[in-house]
């Protein structure tokens, strides 16, 4: 039996780049809603679904859980410290995006206590059987690509809208067994991962080069001159940074995935109608 192609929605990475990535702006008839952010996350979806995989995969959308960051939080304090404490308005369409999922039968799911890049981790292990595309902008998900999962990012051209381990080796000249160990060094805005001051990506290149890993660096002689002791000083960090840069792949799901094709998703303007949001 043929099983479906998986592709795993990363939902509050659509939520942001429905809410902040588009010109134009919807409405309510009356004019006193903003529904930009909820039409776009069904019309963005629609559109990548449709152009990219023709044959019908099984789709899951999943989003962070309300406590996901918690865990390493705890192992960092300063993970994701930089994120605006208010809900943003990205966000707030949640209860929306999920009511409309369940209108269309499309499924997602929300575990209280991980974050979306853990549980789709753990759903790409958990299909073996699947190839697997993640729909996502983070870079977080590069360490997952191998010959059977990759990235669908809709932001890029038409093209080159699929990302491949090959790709990312050939880009930033590590593979991506070894992005966080890169992460950690050169670091991550986005989750607030400083990295090593004066370590950039040709260095982080050049102290993994061989497919070195950060517990190979010490008796590898390459931590050399002020970059080598810089590191040195902050190796315990080093790890830390590399430790929570990791996806969980071990999460148990509350459903796995059945190689069934999605239902169809309609056109945004109707998933709106159905949530009386006019």
């Amino acid at each position: 039996m043929n099983c479906a192609d998986l592709v795993l929605v990363d939902g509050h990475n659509l939520l942001w780049m429905a809410a902040t990535g588009t010109p134009a702006s919807v409405s309510s008839r009356d004019g006193s809603r903003d529904l930009t952010g909820i039409f776009m996350f069904f019309a963005l979806l629609r559109k990548a679904i449709r152009e990219n995989f023709p044959s019908g995969p099984e789709v899951l959308v999943v989003f962070d859980g309300e406590m996901g960051s918690a865990g390493r939080k705890a192992i960092d304090p300063g993970y994701k410290a930089n994120r605006p404490q208010e809900t943003p308005l990205p966000v707030k369409n949640l209860p929306d995006a999920k009511r409309g999922l369940d209108a269309i039968g499309l499924p997602w799911t929300e575990i209280g206590e991980h974050e979306a890049d853990d549980v789709i981790a753990s759903a790409a292990r958990h299909a073996p059987g699947q190839h697997c595309y993640i729909f996502s902008r983070d870079r977080d998900f590069y360490q997952l690509l191998s010959n059977r999962v990759q990235i669908l990012n809709t932001s890029r051209p038409a093209g080159q809208r699929i990302i491949t381990p090959e790709e990312v080796t050939r880009r930033f000249h590590v593979s991506p067994d070894q992005w966080c160990d890169r992460s950690a060094l050169v670091g991550d805005l986005s989750d607030n991962i400083p990295g090593i001051r004066g370590v950039g990506t040709a260095t982080a290149a050049r102290l993994l080069a061989d497919g070195l890993h950060l517990e190979d660096l010490p008796a590898s002689g390459r931590l050399t001159g002020r970059t080598g002791e810089a590191i040195a000083a902050s190796w315990q960090q080093v790890l830390t940074w590399r430790n929570i840069a990791r996806a969980i792949d071990t999460i148990e799901l509350p459903a796995r995935p059945t190689g069934e094709p999605a239902p169809r998703i309609p056109m945004a303007a109707e998933v709106i109608a159905a949530l009386d949001l006019w």
